[in-house]
């Protein structure tokens, strides 16, 4: 995450992080902080999705609002796990399930160590949190709309949480 500050983050120099990424999946890369969209750190939704997209899939169409600017066939070419990290925390996990969906890296450090009980209650809370956004997103439920509910439902049967 630190490099990206002296890549990809200036206005005035440097190179897009579009440019980044597709040279990290060519060249084998297997990770790379995407941005985030909650938490801390800056980054519109849309464009963070077509960074996703761009990391993940085979095939992304051209979409100017999410930053795709032609279409892409990766053909048989890895994909990249996109991270997000930077001040999420489990109240976040509802959006994050969201833009990330299953394949990605949640990085969760204060929102892990910072928990009352300890970092081993912080961990299980993550999980749980993960888990029950996850059965939501699979039952059908609206994790935008209903993810504080969901949370809360399953902080009934996990004190941790």
């Amino acid at each position: 995450r630190a490099m990206h500050a002296v890549i990809d983050r200036q206005k005035n120099h440097g190179m897009h992080f579009r440019v980044l990424a597709k040279a990290l999946r060519m060249s084998g890369g297997d990770h790379i902080h995407a941005g985030t969209v909650v938490g801390k750190l800056e980054g519109e939704r849309d464009i963070t999705l077509g960074f996703v997209d761009l990391l993940r899939d085979d095939f992304i169409e051209k979409d100017r609002s999410r930053g795709i600017y032609f279409t892409q066939d990766w053909v048989s070419l890895p994909g990249v796990l996109p991270v997000a990290s930077g001040g999420i925390h489990v109240w976040h996990m509802p959006a994050l399930t969201e833009i990330f969906g299953d394949d990605s890296v949640l990085q969760f450090g204060g929102g892990t160590l910072g928990h009352p009980w300890g970092n081993a209650p912080g961990a299980v809370a993550n999980r749980v949190a993960l888990e029950a956004c996850v059965q939501a997103r699979n039952e059908g439920r609206d994790l935008a709309r209903e993810g504080n509910e969901i949370i809360r439902q399953a902080s009934k049967w996990s004190p941790e949480l």
